[in-house]
């Protein structure tokens, strides 16, 4: 048995001994477990997307029309002023007269083209949702955090703090809007960079919160990306696909095939995402032999989920394997219910509109896709004026991906 210390005061002490004697109390161990729960809970918020924050978002109650009291009908009025305003009533008012072009006036013809306000229905209450879609610029681009220099030129990638192009670049969506029962339509035009003044005009016309996609083929791809962006418009990247009947009907160079190595398509693949930046997924651009063929389409969804881009199939296709493949990868994928211009006519986009309509009604979400034709431009633009109208709200393509439609 050891002897007390104050008999052998030069007995020394083992390593563990010594440790164990210059412990840290117990309040300084609760001090530091205290400030690491604190460190850790404001990294898990800062790491948390707040794209929300004052968002013009406002749901009001219309009350039911009330009867609006007036001195002439007024239960207190004076018999004598219930007169004088009873015949005041019975003249016409006056109607002021504006010449027309050639200086002449017509009261009748003024008068007629001025349309009386109806009175709401006595009694109607409800809940309205305002939601306004600002042409707000989108986060510019390139971000240094998600680009990686490549021989290639510029490529996505995912951050170190876990960042993805897809949710840096996108059009952020309101969870106000994503989480309600509204119908909702996400719809994406592409064909933008190869014909600069279609591309200027639906980024002009279009409302701002529809997806526009850019082929890899146009020129000062970057100025027109970065012009589509800074009036709120999110941007894909079209990449070209083998199509039956390849190389007849070619979609243009460096097209991605079902017989070309895994190392062609991926040096290919990356040849076409680092033509511009700020793009937040890619869409197919033709590929119906491609997209059914699950050997080559996995290590291209892999590449894509690596560098956290989004893919999107834009609907024209009967048969696919991207849903297959993409569990193999575990990428992210959609596909679009229609194209709209398929029939590049009037009547028939408003036709498919229709059925985008009919389906987020009944489902809550819907997308579909088209193509930057001076038509489609046109009857979109005037479609979504009343979509909007019926109670139809527009969203990016990548709202598609977030929330309940995820």
């Amino acid at each position: 048995m050891r002897r007390d210390e104050l008999h052998q005061p030069l007995q020394k002490r083992s390593l563990t001994t010594r440790l164990w004697a210059k412990r840290p109390g117990l309040l300084f161990c609760a001090y530091g477990l205290a400030l690491a729960g604190l460190g850790g809970a404001g990294f898990w918020a800062h790491r948390q997307p707040q794209p929300f924050a004052g968002e013009p978002i406002v749901t009001v109650s219309v009350p039911p029309a009330e009867e609006v009291v007036t001195a002439s009908n007024s239960p207190s009025t004076p018999p004598e002023q219930n007169q004088i305003a009873e015949a005041q009533a019975d003249e016409p008012p006056p109607v002021e007269e504006f010449p027309d072009a050639t200086g002449s006036t017509d009261s009748a013809d003024v008068a007629a083209d001025i349309e009386q306000p109806t009175a709401a229905p006595k009694g109607t209450q409800r809940d309205v949702t305002i939601v306004s879609s600002l042409s707000r610029p989108l986060t510019p681009s390139p971000q240094l955090q998600v680009t990686e220099t490549s021989e290639w030129g510029p490529l996505p990638r995912i951050s170190g703090r876990g960042e993805e192009v897809s949710q840096i670049y996108a059009r952020q969506a309101s969870l106000n809007v994503i989480h309600s029962d509204a119908p909702k339509i996400a719809l994406l035009l592409g064909g933008m960079g190869l014909n600069k003044k279609l591309t200027a005009k639906a980024i002009k016309d279009l409302p701002a919160d529809i997806t526009l996609a850019f082929a890899p083929y146009g020129t000062d791809l970057q100025e027109q990306v970065d012009k589509a962006r800074s009036v709120g418009h999110e941007v894909f990247l079209q990449v070209p696909l083998e199509p039956i009947g390849y190389p007849a009907s070619n979609p243009g160079p460096k097209t991605l095939t079902g017989e070309a190595s895994e190392a062609e398509n991926l040096d290919s693949l990356r040849w076409h995402m680092s033509r511009f930046t700020g793009y937040a997924g890619v869409v197919n651009y033709m590929g119906g032999r491609f997209l059914a063929m699950p050997k080559p389409l996995k290590p291209v969804l892999g590449e894509l989920k690596k560098r956290g881009v989004v893919f999107l199939e834009d609907g024209s296709l009967a048969l696919s394997s991207v849903e297959a493949a993409a569990k193999f990868s575990r990428a992210q994928v959609r596909r679009a219910k229609v194209v709209i211009d398929q029939d590049p006519s009037p009547q028939a986009i408003i036709s498919a509109l229709t059925l985008l309509e009919e389906e987020a009604t009944g489902t809550g979400f819907a997308v579909g896709t088209g193509s930057g034709l001076e038509v489609t431009i046109d009857t979109v633009r005037e479609w979504a004026k009343a979509a909007a109208e019926r109670g139809i709200i527009l969203v990016p393509i990548t709202a598609s991906y977030k929330g309940r439609l995820g």
